[in-house]
């Protein structure tokens, strides 16, 4: 039996912000209970809902020294869907009503969870073999692995793990503030290690010294070692090349499955969609107020309203995709700009665009059942969730070219007849028009070529057990078989 420790700042279900959260939550379930005990510690925040903390069940406490004071630290447990998942407690630091606020804050509470974490594993009765870490936010535990705890017996052995789910997000500041936070010494704040640019980057220390690094689709392991998308850190992801692997992420099937989901108007198959998706359209057209007519070509938009996901592309084109027969609906929240944006052309184009700004997660389920394509036009995207759930439910997706889109989009090949969407390469509002238009064609000139579309991106297997497979295979690789 193998050990492997998940460290991360969130987990479905009791906290997330991001697609992070669904990882961290969905792949140790997935992996083999048979081969590997795999465990998730994250801080245990005030803002998890009362549901869940009322359930965690005390497991020791201690104190600690940390920035020159004893630090209370307390580890709570509670067992889901067969993982047992370790909450850090310390109220200072985990309080407040979101994880994540204040940068200057941020890095000084998950420095604290890193040297808390591990701390905590002795009186655990639980031996790592290797620890998974997560983006910026655990970034610190490889290094602190390779310095501060391996002189202790307990550590010497385990390995680490970095999965960078977006390279944007680093955890950079001051070099005389995270020497300070991060209580290493001079010697680690050097160009080879976390100095990046005259400043300190939590990061770069945990892909300098993890033993392998991973990224959520292997687009993006190969487009973070070019400048455009490396964010300052291409060179050193270059030098790492031959440790890094791309592992594209899954979803949940249980959660994210047509035929069973409780958040639909209709539920459907593959077998019956053409029959049941329509209803659920009309459905969803009267509720959010669009002109009801369940033939119309319906492109949905369930997204973080941000410059990544291509939405200056978007504004540039609106006007001239309302002129087609086509309906639009978006819901998300994000910049001010972008907001106010889709509130403008709601108000402009009230009977074909529905803009909803906020998030809901039985709204986003409904939209991928009713409608009939996917937009996302990104600038980068690591992974992508949402055309992964769309295939799953007869949506198809318009893409474009980037990262895990680029990995898990086929494009549409009306001479070969294959292809599960539609895509465009390069960063432009006309192109992905193009793209958008074509699909339309398609879908009104040829609608039993849209089924077959439809009917291949239904059939792919986009769950967690393949993933979980190359995961098993790393982690092999690296403590030994």
């Amino acid at each position: 039996m193998k050990n492997i420790l998940f460290l991360a700042s969130e987990a479905v279900p009791f906290i997330k912000t991001g697609g992070l959260a669904d990882v961290v939550g969905s792949l140790p379930k997935t992996i083999d209970h048979e081969y590997y005990d795999c465990r998730v510690m994250i801080p245990k925040y005030l803002c998890i809902p009362w549901d869940w903390r009322e359930k965690m069940e005390y497991v020791t406490h201690f104190y600690m020294d940390y920035l020159g004071q004893s630090r209370y630290v307390g580890v709570m447990s509670y067992r889901y869907e067969g993982v047992l998942y370790y909450f850090i407690d310390n109220e200072s630091y985990f309080s407040g009503d979101r994880p994540y606020g204040d940068w200057l804050w941020d890095l000084e509470k998950f420095c604290f969870f890193c040297y808390a974490a591990l701390s905590a594993l002795p009186l655990l009765n639980f031996h790592p073999d290797l620890i998974h870490c997560h983006d910026w936010q655990t970034s610190l535990a490889p290094v602190l692995l390779k310095d501060r705890f391996a002189g202790g017996e307990f550590f010497r052995s385990i390995k680490s793990v970095l999965t960078i789910h977006n390279l944007k997000f680093q955890g950079i500041w001051d070099i005389k503030t995270i020497k300070r936070l991060s209580q290493l010494s001079d010697y680690y704040f050097t160009p080879d290690k976390l100095e990046y640019k005259k400043d300190a980057n939590l990061l770069k220390g945990g892909i300098v010294y993890a033993d392998a690094i991973t990224t959520v689709s292997e687009s993006y392991a190969k487009e973070i070692m070019m400048p455009f998308y490396g964010e300052g850190l291409d060179g050193l992801l270059r030098a790492r090349a031959w440790d890094t692997r791309g592992i594209v992420n899954g979803i949940d099937y249980e959660e994210w499955n047509p035929e069973t989901d409780p958040c639909l108007y209709r539920n459907y198959v593959q077998r019956n969609f053409r029959k049941e998706k329509p209803r659920n359209k009309r459905a969803l057209q009267e509720d959010w107020g669009l002109a009801v007519d369940p033939g119309c070509f319906m492109i949905g938009m369930v997204s973080r309203l941000t410059d990544q996901k291509g939405l200056d592309l978007v504004q540039c084109i609106m006007d001239e995709l309302c002129q087609d027969a086509i309906q639009f609906v978006v819901l998300g929240s994000g910049e001010e700009k972008y907001e106010n944006m889709f509130r403008y052309y709601d108000w402009k184009y009230h009977d074909k665009v529905s803009a909803q700004i906020y998030y809901s997660e039985e709204a986003s389920h409904r939209i991928y059942a009713a409608c009939d394509a996917c937009l996302m036009p990104s600038l980068f995207e690591p992974c992508g969730l949402s055309q992964l759930i769309a295939l799953r439910y007869g949506t198809v997706p318009i893409v474009r070219e980037t990262g895990g889109l680029r990995d898990t989009v086929e494009p549409y090949n009306e001479y070969e007849d294959r292809g599960t969407g539609f895509s465009f390469r390069n960063y432009n509002a006309h192109e992905m028009l193009a793209a958008i238009r074509y699909a339309e064609r398609i879908y009104y000139d040829h609608k039993r070529d849209w089924n077959k579309i439809v009917d291949r991106g239904m059939q792919k297997d986009f769950s967690w057990r393949s993933s979980a497979l190359k995961y098993q295979e790393l982690y092999d690789w690296l403590i030994g078989y």
